[in-house]
């Protein structure tokens, strides 16, 4: 086992963007100051479909308990999703969509949660947005000019995920045999630029690893791509705006240990100087966090 090399070797070889800062900003009271501490999005879906069964809640109060437990297990974020981004799943026609979310966000800003959508519609960013949400994960590209406006006009965070394709059902396939961070460096930079000449002044970018489970059969080249991605996400954020990470999971090498997997990929994550993680497990990414936080480092 070689990671303490392969980490020198990352640092040294990138060590002019190693201590990059990015933009900090607030969703309403939440204070996100990403080069002090990294913060957590916490995870609720409102779609049967969802494979991760202990995020997934279907009725609207239970969704708003939810939330609220998250929030006091340490989500800054609370990430709320009507459609599973899972290739063989239903598509949700937006109205349906919005009938389990409207409750969910209005009642939930009510009480101050920092609420983020996961939608590539949008009609759906617009009714969100209105409702009380202050994020937008945005996973999918056709439309993305309308929800940047409506992001800017409500004063907003949007989430722009690395996806090639219209969005994330109709994703093409991924190359693995380059530098990830090469790729998607100019990728990002492009959209990074049409959403501030739009006036949005609050942006993640997400390199979409979870998008890409089915384009790659080959688990451990898949697995080693995520990997790489997290341990050299200090490059992207020369760009300037904190990166967010879905935490993924490997269930050919954690079978029934499959929910600690995302607590394993924090932890790279984490190494790699990532700003925003998202986590169905809150309460194991948060203990990690603040272990490491105690590392001394001077």
């Amino acid at each position: 086992m070689q990671l303490l090399n392969h980490l020198h070797a990352i640092a040294h070889q990138h060590q002019e963007v190693l201590n990059s800062r990015v933009e900090e900003f607030s969703l309403g009271s939440c204070r996100l100051s990403f080069n002090q501490t990294s913060a957590i999005m916490g995870v609720i879906n409102l779609s049967a479909d969802s494979w991760y069964r202990e995020s997934v809640v279907l009725r609207p109060e239970k969704a708003i308990d939810r939330a609220m437990i998250l929030a006091a297990q340490g989500a800054q974020i609370i990430d709320v999703g009507a459609e599973s981004t899972l290739p063989h799943a239903d598509l949700i026609e937006v109205e349906k969509q919005w009938q389990r979310l409207e409750p969910v966000i209005r009642t939930g800003s009510e009480k101050g949660l920092a609420l983020s959508v996961e939608t590539y519609h949008p009609a759906m960013a617009q009714r969100a947005l209105e409702a009380g949400a202050q994020c937008i994960n945005l996973t999918g590209q056709a439309e993305a000019s309308a929800i940047y406006r409506a992001c800017a006009a409500h004063d907003a965070a949007v989430i722009i995920c690395y996806v090639q394709g219209a969005n994330v059902r109709s994703v093409k396939d991924l190359s693995f045999d380059q530098d990830p961070i090469e790729v998607m460096l100019p990728w990002f930079e492009q959209r990074i630029q049409e959403a501030t000449s739009m006036g949005v002044q609050k942006i993640c970018i997400d390199p979409g690893l979870g998008f890409y489970y089915q384009n790659l059969k080959d688990s451990r080249k898949r697995i080693g791509y995520q990997m790489e991605t997290f341990l050299n996400t200090f490059r992207l954020r020369k760009l300037g705006w904190p990166v967010c990470h879905a935490l993924p999971h490997a269930f050919e090498f954690f079978g029934e240990e499959v929910r600690t997997a995302e607590s394993f990929f924090a932890v790279l994550a984490l190494l790699g100087k990532t700003d925003l993680l998202r986590t169905h497990e809150v309460p194991k990414v948060r203990a990690i966090l603040e272990t490491l936080s105690s590392l001394p480092l001077d």
